[in-house]
Order: structure tokens, then sequence, then C-alpha cells
């Protein structure tokens, strides 16, 4: 048996992280197995659904690296691929339900099942339909259908039944049809609901794994009885635990950004997050957590994926970002800072330096970057002068500063290479013998206004000597005063 699953989004909105995570488990678990994943999209909400949303969901997916073998920008023979263009086969299996006697005709309108829903909370019962549609006799039903109401199907929960899944992640979990009311499968603008065309979908496009996220469980009994009542084979299925907050609150707009599109403009790289995202849940075997995208795949499996809910540790997010920056090949990384230098307020700065000067400058702040945005705060001590903080105020005042700043001055590097720039620093502190620190840092401080930053030597490399020497006299100004 071929495995194959699916990611179904629903375009309301961005890719959400825990989206994300989804079709990444999903992706993961095809790939392993040497199967094959549909990307189709639900979109019977009409008034939430976009077409923006749709083309960013499948650029964010595309953009972490996830690839899918059947459905949208895939082709396949399962098609269409949206909800809305399936809408003849989902009435299809509507009226096989209504001819079989396991569904019926609704009149209800929204005021009438909230006056019903609002009885039931005051008495105490569990929130269900009454199922008074289901007892219209034929003609009642004509009746309303002359006079123009438009009904919802619903379909009929059979009674006293207990139905069971073997869960991939979270073991048994049994249901009773008991709790359950007469779902409605079709709604009164005949669009499918969820539950019902989830069904239909994943049986038609030989899904045979859904691995999805915890809080759809509570949908599994209903489609278990549709699969059960059409005769169908059921698929097996994964629920995977939510994704919390640092505050091990369900993730929301309150702990920062939740889609994906955010994380790439704020700069974190694919590989990152989809190394990040895999471990969400999922621990692969040793204590590696730097994985490729290959060696994730090779190592991925469902028996791994634990039950309890995966925290988001933006720590540990930005702590792999940094790492996957430093590997990065120079100009590989050059290309993808430029975006972001272009979109800040050093444009025309960049714009004036030969691609000599820019490659020092991104190897200079290599080390510090966090996410490729940081570039725009990192890239200030090339261009602004000097903002002298406190405590390197405090360093140009110490006794000796003034001669080790001259003594540069007077013994400028003559090679411009940050190696050669070193080794001229080096052998000052030799000249002078003063501890390195003690050398080091009054020139930092001299030429950039702070105690820390991008090695010194890459910052007089990308200066030259006219600018280097411009910082250093304006500074040994500021101590003389």
């Amino acid at each position: 048996m071929t495995i194959k699953v699916r990611f179904a989004p629903s375009p309301t909105g961005p890719l959400h992280i825990g989206g994300a995570r989804s079709a990444l488990f999903n992706y993961l678990f095809a790939a392993h197995n040497g199967g094959e994943m549909v990307l189709r999209i639900e979109n019977t909400d009409l008034e939430r659904s976009r077409k923006e949303y749709e083309a960013e969901i499948i650029e964010s997916l595309k953009w972490l690296g996830i690839r899918w073998t059947e459905g949208i920008d895939a082709n396949g023979d399962n098609g269409p691929y949206r909800q809305t263009e399936r809408l003849e086969i989902y009435n299809e299996y509507a009226q096989k339900l209504l001819d079989i006697g396991h569904a019926y005709y609704c009149f209800c309108t929204e005021e009438e099942l909230e006056k019903e829903r609002q009885a039931m909370l005051a008495d105490g019962q569990i929130v269900r339909y009454s199922g008074k549609c289901r007892y219209l006799s034929e003609t009642e039903i004509q009746e309303k259908l002359k006079s123009g109401r438009k009904p919802a199907i619903r379909f009929k929960v059979p009674g006293n039944k207990i139905y069971i899944v073997d869960d991939m992640v979270r073991g048994q979990v049994s249901f009773e049809s008991a709790n359950e009311g007469d779902f409605i499968i079709v709604k009164s603008d005949n669009m499918p609901t969820y539950n019902f065309a989830v069904v239909i979908d994943d049986v038609l496009m030989g899904i045979t794994h859904v691995i999805r996220a915890e809080e759809h469980l509570s949908n599994t009994p209903r489609q278990l009885m549709l699969y059960d009542t059409l005769n169908l084979k059921r698929p097996q299925f994964a629920h995977v635990s939510l994704i919390l907050g640092s505050d091990k609150q369900k993730m929301s707009k309150r702990h920062g950004a939740t889609s994906v599109i955010q994380y790439r403009e704020m700069g974190y790289l694919p590989q990152a997050l989809f190394n990040f995202l895999s471990l969400l849940g999922w621990a692969p075997e040793g204590e590696e957590e730097i994985l490729t995208h290959d060696e994730t795949i090779a190592a991925f499996g469902l028996g791994k994926v634990s039950k309890s809910p995966a925290v988001f540790d933006l720590n540990k997010l930005n702590w792999l970002n940094q790492q996957y920056i430093k590997k990065l090949d120079i100009k590989d990384l050059k290309r993808q800072i430029e975006p972001y230098l272009i979109d800040s307020r050093f444009v025309e700065n960049i714009k004036n330096i030969d691609d000599t000067r820019y490659t020092v400058m991104v190897e200079a702040v290599r080390e510090r970057l966090v996410c490729l945005n940081d570039i725009k705060i990192q890239a200030a001590v090339f261009f602004d002068d000097p903002k002298y903080e406190k405590d390197a105020l405090d360093v140009l005042r110490e006794d000796g500063v003034l001669q080790v700043l001259e003594t540069f001055l007077n013994d400028f590097p003559v090679k411009n290479e940050a190696d050669e720039i070193k080794k001229h620093i080096k052998s000052l502190v030799k000249k002078l013998g003063l501890k390195p620190r003690n050398v080091f840092m009054p020139l930092r401080c001299a030429l950039t206004g702070n105690t820390h930053g991008p090695d010194l030597p890459y910052l007089i490399n990308f200066w030259g000597k006219e600018e280097t020497i411009r910082r250093i006299k304006n500074s040994i100004e500021l101590i003389a005063k």
C-alpha cells in the first residue's frame, strides 16, 4: 500500500504556525515512507476565504521546503482540489444518504436553533439538535419546499453506538454516539460542512493517513459515522498535540508572530523554521537538534511524536536561526540580507559601497545576526558617527588611553585587510607593553562609541584609513574637553 496524506488548509488567513507544523508532519511522514502528499483547499467558508490567502499559503509551504505530489499547483487525477469546485460530488453523496434514510431535510432557522440551544443550556442538558425535523412527513417536507424554504441536510446519528479509533499518536480513543446530535452535512446555501466534505474528499483522493492537530479529535466521531454509514474505508488517524506559547496557553497573537509569513519577513531562514517546527512535538533519536531537510525525513516517525503539548520556544528558534545564518555561504548571505538593507535607512549608503566593502560588512556582522532583519540595527556602526555611551566614555578617560590612540595614529597599519590589521594591533600591544584589552577596548570605544560590536579589524577594513583616522581624532578631541 502506498501511503498517501493530505494537507487541506482553509484560505481564511495566512498560514499559521500550527498549520505549518501539521503540513510538515504530513510531508515528513509521506517522504519517510516513500508516499504521496495532496494539497487541497477547503474554501467553503465563502465569507472569509480569499484567493490572496490561498496564494500566500502555497508560497509559504514552498518557502518552507514542503512539497506535494498532487493537488493545487501539482495536478492529479482526483481533482478538482478546491471544495467549491466539488459541489456536485458532495450533492451526490448527500443524496445517497437521503435515499438510504440516513439523512433528512432540516428547515429550522438560525433563530429557532438558538432558542432551542438556550433552553437546553438553561436545563443543564447537553447542547445538541433535538431532531424535530427528522420526523417530518413527506407531505410536510414537500409543502415547505414548495413554499420556497431552503433546507439544510442533517445526518441521522445512530443511537447508542460506540465508535473506536486507534490513533497513531494517542492510542485507542472511543466515542459514544449518544453524545452527538444529528448534525448538518449540507447547509441551506448548498455548501457542505467540514465533517462531510473532508470524508468524501479523503476517500476519493485515496488518503490512507490523516495527520492533523489534536483540536480535530472532537470531529472524528462524526466522520467515523459517515465512513461507516456510506461503507467507506476509514483512513488511519494521528492527532498531534497543540502548540502552546511560553505561558503554556494556546498560541495566539499575544505571543507574537503566529504566521509563517511573519517569520519570513523578520528574516528567519526556511531551513531553520523547518528544523524548528519538526521538533515541536517530535524528537529524533540522540541529542542532535540541528538536522538537514533529508536528515529530518530519514529520522521522522509518528511513533516518536509526543502526546503532550509542544511549547513554542522563541529562544530556541532564535538559536537555530543563528546557527543556520553562520553556515550560509557568504554570497548567499549577502543576497538574502540585501532586501533588508534596501528597506532600511542605509539604502543610499549601500549604493555607495563596492562589493568588497559590502562583503566585509556582512562578514563582520554574521555572528551577531539572530535574524536577517537585524542587519538594520547592525549596519549602524558602519555608517553612523559614534554616539558615545557612558561605558565607552569611562574607558576613553582611563589613564594611558591617549597614548594608545596617538600611537595607533602615528603607526597606522600599512595593509588594510582584516587579518593584517589584527596582527598590527597585536604588535602595538607588545610595543606599548599593555594587556590586549587595554589596546583593543580604547580603540573600539574611540571608533564606535560602544564597548561591544563587530570585530574591530573588520570595521577598520571597511572604513579605510581616512575614515578611521577621522574617528580617532574626533575621540581625542572629546577626551581633551
